[in-house]
């Protein structure tokens, strides 16, 4: 009978065996590989190249050139406009995470204490988030209305304050974009959230409570930690949807009062769509690319490797 060392090291001597077997590719695998490539890959393949021409919505000059990546990248707009989309990104980013976190903590509490409202509050937030960006624009230009009938600035007036330029002051107005963005993105952090939340192991709060650790403790010692995965994954969806996001910026400002509130995705849309410039239009879509891949490619490199798990 071997000793029992070397019936020990039998799986050690196996492992780099199967290391050196090369992954095996089923047949079915290739056409649904050529399928989804050509779907996902091909348009943005076609921005790369649109962007190396002239063309417009009412022709295509013909020929390549740099010359577009260079006069679009040089126009004097250009920095206001990434200034402006850092902006509203960073502040709607924060807020989704930090209000979403909130909301999870609260109705994952309530459902321990089996209290009343916790499914209210639940699905009130869903139904934010499955309002279309268009129809929750006029909710807000509704709400933010500077008219006597203006929702907001009816109860000012009936507390005996002043009203208030939310959409014509343009200091204040990026803040009430923020503010439209932050009511209809927070459910969807909510969302992840709560499923982080439920799925921590409550042992790491029972060992938490017998050590003598105060909520405020176990928050920050527990339940961020463990958090950590969906906060980063959660910011990258997040960040990625918020730099798309035009819908409700064109119904709620239009990107005025002159360009204070013109992210980039709405600068390009107003670019394909009015100017016609589709080549430029490309350009710009690319450098959306870009920073949507950079930002994602920084939060990545903060998530918790397979030995930290």
């Amino acid at each position: 009978m071997p000793p029992a060392s070397a019936i020990t090291a039998l799986p050690n001597a196996a492992a780099p065996a199967r290391a050196r077997q090369k992954p095996r590719v089923a047949p079915w695998l290739l056409p649904l590989i050529l399928v989804l490539g050509l779907f996902y890959l091909y348009p943005v393949f076609d921005v790369f190249r649109l962007a190396l021409t002239r063309a417009t919505l009412l022709g295509d000059e013909g020929g390549y050139t740099f010359a577009t990546l260079a006069q679009t990248l040089s126009r004097p707009e250009i920095p206001g406009i990434l200034g402006v989309t850092a902006t509203f990104t960073l502040a709607s980013v924060f807020s989704q995470q930090l209000l979403g976190l909130f909301i999870a903590l609260v109705v994952v509490r309530g459902e321990k204490r089996r209290l009343f409202g916790t499914t209210i509050v639940r699905t009130t937030a869903l139904i934010a988030w499955v309002v279309p960006g268009i129809a929750g624009g006029i909710i807000w230009k509704m709400l933010f209305n500077e008219a006597p009938f203006g929702g907001l600035n009816s109860l000012l007036r009936l507390m005996g304050a002043s009203p208030v330029q939310w959409l014509s002051d343009p200091n204040l107005v990026m803040w009430s974009v923020v503010v439209s963005n932050v009511w209809r993105g927070t459910a969807f952090s909510m969302v992840v959230m709560y499923a982080a939340l439920k799925a921590i192991d409550p042992v790491l709060y029972e060992a938490a409570s017998v050590d003598g650790a105060t909520a405020r403790q176990r928050l920050f010692h527990v339940t961020l930690p463990q958090l950590r995965s969906a906060i980063l994954v959660n910011m990258i969806l997040i960040t990625i949807q918020t730099l798309n996001t035009f819908d409700a910026i064109i119904s709620l400002t239009g990107g005025g009062p002159g360009r204070s509130t013109e992210v980039l995705s709405l600068y390009t849309f107003n670019v394909v769509f009015r100017n016609y410039d589709l080549a430029s239009g490309a350009v710009l879509s690319i450098l959306m690319l870009i920073i949507s891949l950079g930002l994602a490619l920084i939060y990545a490199a903060f998530l918790p490797k397979g030995e930290e798990r």
